[in-house]
């Protein structure tokens, strides 16, 4: 298995302004990130920098999208783990996997993102059916997490944080829940998504109790659909 198998590069930037976090989240992450910006200076007084982040909760809500921030506030690569690839069925491999994307991560010193963690993390009890790679698996895990230098960043997603291993889990110093937006904050997102928009573009269905994911895609079809609208009634009129 190539390296470049196991890791996806190359995705957007986003500024941290751009999301919409709950407030204590976002004050976390700030401090998480003025930590990195100051980190020599912290090494002089001999303290630790925070540098292992657990984000959890319902799907398209902004986890991923967080980890793509952070690397740019922090002028950092990131390497998206390519879940699909690293995990192998032959004993020892999907570790090893693991251990070529880790290395790489902490000689570049560059943000990891590792989603979908309780795949590779499940509690160590809870699989019958294959425990022992399991087990080495998650150990193999505590390893790499406990020897990743503090020059880069782990930042790791699941939607299901009950099944990752707690001696994983105890290892995140920054552990952060994602909720469902509400329609408040569901509105001011909307109202960011349309602002480039003419006003009689801006005119569509709101769809509430949704993730963020799900509002973008909506909002912006119909967007899309009342832009070609006004382009066919326009070629209708020219001809």
């Amino acid at each position: 298995m190539y390296l470049s198998d196991l890791i996806i590069t190359g995705q957007p930037q986003i500024s941290l302004d751009e999301l919409f976090l709950d407030p204590l989240a976002r004050d976390a992450i700030n401090q998480l990130l003025k930590e990195h910006n100051y980190i020599d200076e912290l090494r002089r007084y001999a303290l630790p920098v925070n540098n292992k982040i657990l984000l959890y909760g319902s799907s398209g809500c902004g986890k991923t999208t967080t980890a793509k921030a952070m690397a740019a506030a922090l002028g950092k690569s990131i390497y998206v783990l390519n879940l699909s690839n690293v995990v192998c069925a032959r004993i020892g491999e999907t570790g090893q996997n693991l251990k070529m994307v880790f290395d790489k991560a902490a000689r570049e010193k560059a943000v990891l993102f590792l989603d979908e963690f309780d795949q590779i993390g499940k509690e160590r009890s809870a699989d019958d059916k294959d425990s022992g790679e399991m087990r080495r698996l998650v150990n193999t895990l505590i390893q790499l997490i406990d020897y990743f230098p503090e020059q880069a960043l782990l930042v790791v997603a699941t939607n299901h944080p009950d099944l990752i291993d707690p001696a994983l889990v105890r290892r995140f110093q920054l552990r952060l829940g994602y909720t469902m937006p509400s329609k408040e904050v569901l509105d001011n997102y909307y109202d960011s998504l349309l602002d480039r928009f003419p006003a009689e573009l801006k005119a569509v269905e709101r769809r509430y109790a949704i993730s963020f994911a799900e509002a973008k895609d909506s909002v912006l079809t119909a967007v899309k659909a009342k832009l070609i609208a006004r382009l066919e009634k326009q070629a209708e009129a020219c001809e």
